[in-house]
């Protein structure tokens, strides 16, 4: 069967996005939607890199894009700073009887006991209005702390704790506006960007202690967050920026679902701007990996190492938009509604082996 896809914005995921949709036999590329004048008209295969054309032109214009009628909308529009309007996108998508597969906003990867019913039930009520179903997921949140821990805790006999870490060089992650707004990487050390804003990151990552918790059957008792930023000991070039000394270069924030007084399920976050910061904080496999760690017996240690022409932060990118493409064909045919990542089968790069 072949499934019908539009392609939603072509930025760092979406253009990778493209690139695997046009890869894969089963799915047929028929709209792609770009948010700026300067793409607008462009093939799909320009847009991705690729030398052979698609004969599929980018457009702004929604309407068009929804009176296709997909099977499938790959939506990878950052959302990071527009949250509420990502939302009442996905939900035109739904009502329009348009299934979804989306990297944000990251909360819905598995929004229960992150947000409230009332931010959840609206989303649920365009799904069932239109008959159709959206998935958030990605690496990150995504199959590097959902799949991944969850297959290995197939092998205990017991569980103590899952730790699930990302820990990475940043300084070639071509994205300014989350390292330097969002992230806060070059600010002064007492300045909050919007990621440690209160509640941000149980916000943007609880969904992954959530679904662990649930996938596990554990009841926890709360979420905890904490972080510590430090410094750069000296001027650091990073995305056509200087990070001046004494600005901020290195992050690690932690996320702990509390049962009692246990730290049962973990999530930690190690952003380096250069390899020497920070020496003491857990060090990658690599210049970046996923790790997953689960105490019990027996004890697992899981480095995931990616590299994309020798660069770990754009193998992130590829490993979220392959993951998106990969799902279309289970989503459209999943129930209706709001999924999360254990209401899929086992999802595979069928058809990709050259």
């Amino acid at each position: 069967m072949t499934y019908r896809v539009v392609q939603w914005s072509t930025g760092n995921v979406g253009r990778r996005a493209l690139r695997s949709v046009i890869a894969r036999p089963e799915l047929e590329l028929v709209g792609v939607w770009v948010s700026s004048d300067a793409k607008a008209g462009k093939d799909a295969a320009e847009l991705a890199g690729l030398d052979t054309p698609t004969g599929v032109l980018a457009t702004q214009d929604v309407a068009a894009l929804i009176a296709l009628k997909p099977d499938c909308i790959i939506h990878t529009a950052m959302a990071d700073d527009r949250l509420m309007e990502a939302v009442e996108d996905l939900k035109t998508f739904l009502r329009a009887g348009i299934n979804v597969v989306s990297s944000s906003p990251v909360f819905l990867q598995f929004p229960y006991g992150t947000l409230p019913e009332e931010a959840i039930t609206p989303i649920i009520e365009a799904a069932e209005e239109g008959g159709a179903s959206l998935w958030v997921n990605g690496i990150d949140p995504g199959w590097a702390n959902d799949w991944l821990p969850l297959l290995l805790s197939s092998g205990s006999e017991r569980i103590d704790a899952v730790v699930c870490s990302e820990i990475m060089d940043y300084s070639t992650y071509d994205n300014p506006k989350v390292l330097f707004e969002i992230m806060g990487f070059g600010s002064d050390l007492d300045e909050l960007p919007l990621l440690l804003q209160p509640g941000i990151l149980t916000l943007a990552w609880g969904s992954v202690i959530r679904q662990l918790a649930a996938a596990l059957d554990v009841e926890l008792d709360t979420v905890t967050q904490h972080f510590e930023r430090l410094p750069a000991t000296e001027e650091l070039k990073v995305g056509g920026r200087t990070i001046a000394p004494g600005t901020a270069a290195a992050l690690r924030f932690q996320l702990h679902g509390v049962r009692g007084d246990r730290e049962i399920i973990s999530l930690e976050h190690i952003t380096r701007l250069h390899p020497d910061l920070a020496p003491d904080w857990p060090q990658p496999a690599g210049k970046g990996c996923y790790r997953v760690e689960i105490k019990g017996e027996p004890d697992y240690i899981c480095d995931l190492q990616l590299y994309s022409n020798g660069d770990h932060a754009e193998a992130g990118i590829v490993g979220t938009a392959a993951r998106l493409v990969s799902a279309v064909p289970a989503v459209v045919e999943a129930r209706t509604g709001l999924l999360t990542a254990t209401d899929l089968p086992l999802t595979t790069g069928r058809g990709l082996v050259s």
